[in-house]
């Protein structure tokens, strides 16, 4: 997403005075139905200056106000290339003061085999084609009319993230967000994780028409699928990927699913991949953005929050960085009690029950994006030690096992006797 980069000075103090501002902001409207559609597509492959000219025709088709401007008006440059998605900020001169910008996600090559683009693009009714036609989603990607109605522009009308302004055939248009993005370092600020357990609670809070079925457990098991029948041209490559065993896998994946099924975890509308990059501050104004709901779906509360826990180690995986237990119940006592969160009267048994159930999904995030960087080693164009990276997470996941369970184990059965 599009960040500027601020100064720090007076973040930790601006942090305290935005409460109120975030939540007037966060007030949740009715979700808007109309979001502009295109059916372009763009090459994702494209250096940026050939890419330039079909961005352009994008956004004039998208947005009216737009259409009669001369292309000389456009400035174009790129934000991120991330491990996903290449990110592009557009900015219009409309005239000699004012200037409008957002941002265009272009999503890489594949990501559909990782990302449920059904899920996360289930608007409803779109406005136009380039002449004003209105176009149902099923249209596109066969949806069912009770399917529809769902996801990102109810996120976005609850205050959350970017708005989407519009979308296309393979990526979507946001607004920007004057911000910087986190580093994993920041998240272990205590002001900074006050904020971002009180954002998650009412992120948990956003309520998406359709089934709220959580969907850990299928992403699992259709990662699982795709990721073991793959094969690699590069011969290196395939000897490591052969030297990964999916019965284990397969294995793993039922002694967690049996141990977090005897937790009647809370099922919420989850984020679902909350690591640094998907957060943004604004020193200034003290404001936090969640930002990039591709992963979002009905899921298990206590999943979505050891999954922001792990992502403390960042892409390098130094599992080292897992927030100690003092700081999980700092989190835990802010998120459980975030509309007075510097009251710290929470029970210590729902401390504790919510630090049982976090630290048991622990291991299923693991587990899910270890399949999801084997995949990712076939698929993505990225530069990036995508199998190294399954090792790494799939390691951890074996290391920490035996004290998850035995930790859950202990917790229900005393639970049990009482």
């Amino acid at each position: 997403m599009g960040a500027t980069e601020l100064k720090n000075g007076d973040a930790l103090s601006a942090i305290e005075e935005s409460s109120e501002q975030e939540k007037d902001e966060r007030k949740q409207p009715e979700a808007d139905h109309l979001i502009p559609f295109s059916p372009v597509t763009i090459d994702i492959s494209l250096p940026l200056h050939q890419m330039r000219p079909h961005i352009i025709y994008l956004c004039k088709a998208l947005f009216k106000k737009w259409s009669p401007l001369d292309e000389s008006v456009f400035s174009i440059e790129t934000v991120s290339g991330g491990i996903t998605n290449l990110l592009l900020k557009v900015s219009v001169r409309e005239d000699t003061v004012k200037i409008d910008t957002v941002i265009v996600r272009l999503y890489g090559p594949n990501t559909d085999l990782v990302i449920d683009r059904k899920r996360e693009f289930q608007i409803g009714l779109m406005d136009n084609f380039d002449d004003g036609t209105p176009v149902w989603l099923e249209a596109w990607f066969g949806l069912s009319a009770p399917e529809l109605t769902r996801a990102l522009p109810h996120i976005s009308a609850a205050g959350f993230g970017a708005k989407l302004l519009g979308w296309f055939q393979n990526g979507m248009v946001q607004s920007f967000i004057d911000a910087r993005t986190l580093s994993p370092s920041d998240m272990k600020n205590p002001k900074l994780a006050e904020k971002i357990a009180r954002q998650l609670r009412g992120f948990h809070q956003v309520v998406i028409p359709g089934s709220r079925e959580p969907q850990l457990w299928n992403d699992i098991f259709k990662f699982l699928n795709e990721a073991e029948t793959l094969k690699f041209d590069n011969n290196e490559k395939q000897a490591t990927y052969e030297s990964i065993s999916f019965n284990e896998i397969r294995a793993a994946i039922d002694e967690v699913k049996n141990m977090t099924d005897r937790f009647i975890a809370p099922v919420v509308f989850s984020h679902n991949d909350l690591l640094s990059g998907n957060l943004m501050f604004n020193d200034k104004q003290g404001i936090l953005y969640f930002i990039d709901f591709e992963y979002g779906s009905y899921n298990y509360r206590g999943y979505d929050i050891a999954n922001h826990f792990n992502e403390f180690a960042g892409l390098e995986c130094d599992f080292n960085l897992y927030p100690d237990k003092y700081t999980q119940y700092h989190f835990f006592r802010n998120y459980l009690d975030s509309d007075k969160p510097y009251e710290i009267e929470v029970p210590i048994k729902d401390l504790e029950a919510l630090f049982v159930e976090t630290n048991t999904f622990r291991l299923a995030s693991h587990i899910y994006w270890a399949l999801w960087g084997v995949i990712q080693a076939k698929v993505s164009p990225i530069d990036f030690d995508y199998l190294g990276y399954f090792f790494r997470r799939f390691n951890e996941f074996k290391k920490q096992k035996e004290t998850c369970f035995s930790l859950a184990g202990k917790y229900l059965y005393s639970s049990s006797s009482i």
